[in-house]
């Protein structure tokens, strides 16, 4: 056994173990996010010029541009590792255990594994807030959205890096995982503030999961109401039917929805272990290896998501869905008062 946290002495790579999977991860990773950054640019420069940027578009933007970063310096170290046939602690050694590039390697893997989630809480309070709260949203914040949009990230991704650089000032433990091109925070045994570290980690990255799914139930909340709440049409003949939903709003809650999915997914793998192995002694590689595959496939699959929900088919069926609900709901509710 070879590379794993409970030998986080391993020079070599475990045998069997290939380089293509990483590769391909990272090469689908790469085209993803810069695929998602052209459509982004596009939607900009669709009407000729481009219009004033919103903040769900900058978050957006901020999200594709950090799994982006994310990818390109986190898969070279895996690459390299692989080429040389040498753990990461061997690759770049001293700075006590587990050697200085497996300390880098564990501080990126778990900072680019909460950033994201503080950026998906933004969207969703962004979200929240235009649908729930209207006149709050265009008072206070609509005018001050792109520095809102760009200051927000900037401040949380600052208490992030703080919050993920503990283990390298004592509180936490970096540690090398099986094959060996794995570093991360000890997820079982080791010392109390170890122990403590990760389940403060996986308690955090819980809590940011469930604010952004009560933030996405309240705006489908806001959203149905919007739907359902009646307006006066013109004319002599006037009879009050549920108002036209928002389309744009609909949109942004839509695709938050399937990144929130998506994350849920992939983080609960890690919170799990974090849980198991601070309290069981779990010393499963296996298990381990999954979680933290699980939690940075995210950041790959992430960019697709956005590129198959732009897609005109995809829009079009889902507005075609919205609306046909909507115009059925419209002619129940106008036949019933016209009665």
């Amino acid at each position: 056994r070879l590379g794993s946290a409970a030998e986080p002495g391993s020079r070599a790579i475990q045998g069997g173990e290939s380089a293509l999977p990483g590769s391909l991860l990272f090469s689908a990773g790469l085209l993803g996010n810069l695929l998602a950054l052209f459509l982004l640019g596009q939607q900009r420069l669709r009407r000729g010029r481009p219009p004033r940027a919103s903040a769900f578009y900058l978050l957006v933007s901020g999200l594709a541009v950090t799994d982006l970063l994310g990818k390109c310096l986190l898969s070279p170290m895996v690459l390299a590792a692989y080429a040389g046939n040498r753990s990461l602690s061997e690759l770049w050694p001293g700075g006590g255990e587990p050697g200085r590039l497996c300390q880098l390697f564990a501080f990126l893997m778990a900072f680019f594994g909460l950033a994201p989630t503080l950026l998906l809480l933004a969207m969703a309070l962004e979200c929240w807030l235009s649908l729930g709260h209207p006149y709050f949203y265009r008072r206070h914040l609509r005018r001050r959205r792109r520095a809102a949009a760009l200051l927000a990230p900037a401040a949380a991704a600052a208490l992030c890096a703080l919050f993920c650089a503990l283990p390298l000032l004592g509180f936490g433990a970096p540690v090398q995982y099986c094959p060996g091109t794995w570093c991360f925070i000890r997820m079982a045994g080791g010392s109390a503030p170890a122990r403590g570290y990760s389940v403060l980690y996986a308690s955090l990255l819980g809590a940011l999961v469930l604010a952004i799914g009560l933030c996405n139930l309240a705006s489908m909340r806001s959203l149905y109401r919007m739907a359902r709440r009646p307006h006066r049409r013109s004319g002599p003949t006037a009879a009050r039917a549920p108002a036209a939903p928002r389309m744009e709003e609909l949109d942004h809650l839509v695709l938050l929805a399937l990144m929130t999915v998506l994350f849920t997914v992939c983080s609960l793998p890690l919170i799990v272990r974090a849980y198991v192995g601070a309290f069981a002694a779990d010393f499963n590689e296996k298990a381990d290896l999954t979680a933290l595959r699980f939690i940075s496939v995210n950041s790959i699959v992430d960019p697709w998501v956005f590129i198959i929900f732009r897609t005109s088919v995809f829009r079009k069926f889902l507005h075609r869905v919205f609306s046909s609900r909507y115009n059925s709901s419209a002619h129940t509710k106008t036949s019933s008062l016209s009665a």
